[in-house]
């Protein structure tokens, strides 16, 4: 599986990245029952009732007919009673309405179970999805995870919404119409039917194969998704046009689509030609099955009529169709496993984080924070990235986060939020331990602006409106004054209903990072988190956006992460990170005093440059 032409990665956490992910050919395929398929169906019990019994009625009044044609050739006729044949002629018409009438009906039924039963999959999916952990996210490709949602899910589609009902109908008609040909005759009924076995064979043999190819054609699609999903994003193509890099991706384009192409034709072609003896043995049944009545009838043979051969090769062309149906659905079942193997395989992916049954929601938090012995890591085979962490962040008060790039401060800071979960010791909040509350509580309660800003593809309003769906217009534009954005965003055309681009990318880094800011500001948190928030900004963007921050960190619980000392020189508390330790402790003073291995970041080769500069200086 191709790893995406852009590896996107935090920086400081590559020297704990996962293990490179398998192609979907070395995972371990989930098992799939058609029980747990079945399951699926569980809640539409009474409409799919109801479908049973069109099902049965159709199947019953389906082999009707041929008795009807066989009174009409071997009775009607020969006596000429024309008021037989009128009532027989009748039947058959009554029986073709009733039958159309009843079809209509069932595939309306089948439908909106079907598409109901969509729905749930993709539901679940996404629901299961959006419990995962951050960890989850940053191991997994966004082009895999879409695949799965628009191209697995959308591959059952037949199969959930025509393909049970025509299995349980095919099956039904099969019953009825081979109950009948043995009531017709024995003989033909057994002399048809002998090769049946040999062709259900046939077909599994056929299905085994393009389940395989199906397989790996659903990875080249997840292949395909992520590569148009990197590639092709505002940040994709920027990359791609200043890298000259464009006919490189075409290229690797072009190869993927085109082994897609190959793999279709591979799973189109799979067992065509044993399939097509299939289909041909049928078509000349009905020939075999007049000389078999003929040599018969040659020997002496009294008790085929004429009547029972024409009725018996109606009911043979009503037998084959949905039993190459059968054989047919029967490969697309088989096809379809691996897709549901695909589904299933993210539905049973554990949760790592979860919310306790008798979880309590916070409220009145006054931010008081504490760590203690905290120790954590991205995998079980994977180095400490945190160890012994112990802290207490009082309420009101801001604490820095400094340390060298790997050292593991967002690590900690993303503990307090629980977008990760310690391995050993504990998080809490006003002495609670954050695992004892409601995930949703903890949201309202700790805030995040990250350096990395996002913004939907929606207006402006729109994106903030989305940290608080019920904010009014006024305290959207309250929230946009307090983050120093608002006379920007009035001075628009289009004010609050601007469109702001993919990602925002019609706005710069310092207006989109104080959008962030407002959102934020929407949400009030009591906690806030601030991720290296002005580490890609320019000196004088830095200066607004933090006083946009200044005023936001006012009255909370402030987490700090930032290389430049301008952010931290004023912090209440300043923890010194290094692999994964706290070193040191204290005020800006206390540890420039210290000598220790914070004033050797002082006394950097990047401090320097910075001072000569007159900038800001900058912690590694």
């Amino acid at each position: 599986m191709s790893s995406g032409p852009f590896a996107q990665g935090r920086s400081g956490e590559g020297r704990h990245s996962p293990p490179r992910e398998l192609r979907p050919e070395e995972i371990p395929s989930t098992p799939v029952s058609l029980r747990r398929i079945g399951r699926l169906f569980g809640p539409y019990r009474a409409r799919l009732g109801v479908l049973l019994g069109l099902i049965f009625l159709a199947a019953g009044l389906g082999v009707i007919s041929p008795f009807l044609l066989r009174g009409v050739l071997d009775t009607a006729y020969p006596h000429k009673d024309t008021t037989l044949l009128a009532e027989l002629v009748l039947g058959m018409i009554a029986l073709s309405v009733i039958t159309s009438v009843i079809g209509v009906a069932q595939t309306w039924i089948s439908n909106q179970v079907g598409q109901r039963v969509m729905h749930d999959l993709r539901a679940a999916v996404y629901s299961h999805l959006q419990r995962m952990s951050l960890a989850f996210f940053t191991h997994t490709r966004t082009g895999e995870v879409q695949s799965r949602i628009a191209n697995d899910i959308g591959g059952v589609d037949s199969v959930v919404t025509s393909t049970a009902t025509s299995i349980v109908q095919n099956v039904t008609t099969v019953v009825a119409v081979v109950i009948a040909m043995f009531l017709l005759d024995w003989r033909l009924a057994a002399f048809s039917l002998v090769l049946l076995p040999f062709f259900v064979w046939l077909t599994r043999r056929v299905g085994e194969e393009r389940r395989r190819i199906q397989s790996v054609r659903q990875s080249r699609l997840a292949d395909m998704s992520t590569l148009v999903e990197e590639s092709l994003s505002v940040s994709g193509i920027l990359l791609g046009k200043t890298m000259g890099r464009s006919p490189e991706l075409v290229r690797r384009f072009s190869g993927e689509s085109g082994e897609l192409a190959d793999l279709e034709v591979r799973a189109r072609m799979a067992g065509r030609w044993r399939m097509a003896s299939v289909q041909l043995s049928f078509a000349i049944m009905p020939a075999a099955v007049y000389w078999f009545a003929g040599e018969n009838i040659a020997a002496g043979g009294h008790s085929i009529s004429i009547g029972t051969v024409v009725a018996f090769t109606t009911l043979q062309t009503r037998v084959f169709f949905p039993i190459q149906s059968l054989l047919s659905v029967g490969l697309e079942v088989q096809t379809s496993l691996a897709l549901f193997g695909r589904i299933f395989e993210y539905l049973d992916l554990p949760v790592d984080i979860v919310e306790r049954p008798n979880a309590q929601t916070m409220s009145g938090v006054r931010g008081d924070v504490r760590l203690q012995d905290v120790w954590f890591r991205y995998g079980p085979e994977a180095p400490w990235t945190l160890r012994e962490i112990a802290a207490e962040i009082p309420a009101g008060t801001t604490t820095a986060l400094v340390g060298e790039t790997g050292s593991g401060k967002t690590t900690l800071a993303y503990l307090v939020a629980r977008l990760y979960e310690p391995e050993r010791g504990c998080v809490s909040i006003d002495g609670v331990d954050i695992r004892d509350v409601t995930l949703g509580s903890l949201a309202a309660t700790v805030g995040l602006v990250s350096q990395e800003t996002y913004l939907f593809h929606a207006s402006i309003g729109e994106n903030l409106r989305f940290a608080c769906p019920e904010a009014s217009d006024e305290e959207i534009e309250d929230a946009a004054r307090a983050a120093q954005i608002h006379e920007l965003i009035a001075s628009l055309p289009d004010g609050y209903d601007t469109p702001v681009g993919e990602r925002g990318y019609r706005f710069s880094g310092g207006e989109k990072q104080r959008m962030a800011i407002a959102r934020t500001v929407l949400r009030n948190p009591p906690v806030l988190i601030l991720d290296e928030a002005t580490s890609a900004l320019d000196n004088e963007t830095e200066r607004a956006v933090q006083q946009a921050l200044d005023e936001l960190s006012r009255g909370r619980t402030t987490i700090a992460i930032a290389h430049r000392l301008s952010t931290i020189r004023d912090a209440d508390q300043i923890l010194v990170l290094d692999a994964g330790r706290i070193t040191e402790r204290g005020t800006h003073e206390e540890l420039v005093a210290l000598g220790g291995r914070y004033a050797m970041l002082l006394s950097g080769a990047r401090l320097a440059e910075d001072a000569e500069a007159g900038a800001p200086a900058a912690l590694a």
